[in-house]
């Protein structure tokens, strides 16, 4: 459904495991279209899983009549990423009556738990304008 949604996202094939507001927990198979030339994940995948781990978490704890959008990512690798990944992310509660950024952190797991890469998506998040 998210792929319908965000097509670029679908790229990735996400599976929503876990939601509820302020928490998104995310995975994604490791599958020939997602891996680089060193036999792991690429790096922009595990980067898209990031972002929309965010976003998610991110989504359900705006509040009605705000609304966000990315402004920035960044990423720390920290191990090669094989098999699957579980990325999780916690978004604490926050203002969205003046518009600000707001930074959100995903830890992307391997199957054994390890963290094999920190995404942080910074959001501008205020309130909705009026069509």
């Amino acid at each position: 459904m998210l792929g319908l949604m965000i097509p670029y996202t679908g790229s990735i094939h996400p599976l929503v495991l876990e939601l509820r507001p302020g928490y998104a927990k995310v995975q994604m198979r490791d599958r020939r279209a997602v891996r680089n030339h060193l036999h792991s994940i690429h790096a922009i995948a595990l980067m898209n899983l990031g972002e929309v781990t965010t976003g998610l978490a991110m989504t359900l704890a705006m509040p009605d009549g705000a609304r966000g959008i990315v402004t920035g990512l960044s990423m720390e690798y920290l191990k090669k990423a094989r098999g699957p990944l579980t990325a999780e992310c916690t978004a604490p509660a926050f203002d969205a009556s003046v518009s600000a950024r707001h930074d959100f952190h995903a830890d992307i797991l391997d199957a054994s738990g390890d963290v094999v890469a920190r995404a942080t998506a910074h959001w501008l998040v205020g309130p909705a304008t009026p069509r």
